[in-house]
């Protein structure tokens, strides 16, 4: 059965939100990296005011809970609406249950990203779905994972 968290998306001040909730659930990031850290994406390297942002963070706040987030960065950055700032992550258990769920909640919506492998490991996609709700699915194939939530 799948998995499902909530990821939060800043506009430059990822770190110190996720600085605040750290203070207050407590517990340490598994996993936090900047823009700045990621390969080149079809061979375009970030932009200088972008590089030391988040591109993603995460803080477990239970065994069954985890906070997620990153700053919008690059293009995505004109787009963020604060009160519109977050997605619903769906971890899946297989390939096929990620692209169960992808191709099922995405229709009649807007693909973002479809699936596909990432630099870190997992196979992932990104939808507003036909309701105007974020979402973002992944699998993260044990075989092919770095150290990545």
């Amino acid at each position: 059965m799948a998995t499902v968290n909530i990821y939060l998306t800043f506009n430059g001040n990822c770190r110190e939100a996720f600085d605040f909730y750290k203070s207050v659930f407590g517990g340490e990031y598994p996993y936090i990296g900047t823009f700045g850290e990621m390969p080149p994406a079809d061979g375009q390297e970030v932009k200088e005011e972008d590089r030391d942002k988040i591109m993603h963070v995460t803080l477990p706040i239970s065994q069954e809970t985890i906070l997620m987030g990153s700053d919008a960065g690059c293009d995505h950055a004109p787009n963020l609406i604060m009160g519109n700032n977050f997605s619903i992550s769906v971890n899946a258990e297989s390939r096929e249950e990620a692209d169960r769920l992808f191709n099922g909640l995405s229709a009649d919506g807007k693909i973002t990203m479809p699936m596909e492998e990432t630099f870190w490991g997992a196979y992932f996609g990104m939808f507003a779905d036909q309701f105007g709700i974020n979402w973002m699915v992944n699998y993260d194939d044990p075989s092919k994972m770095q150290q990545h939530p």
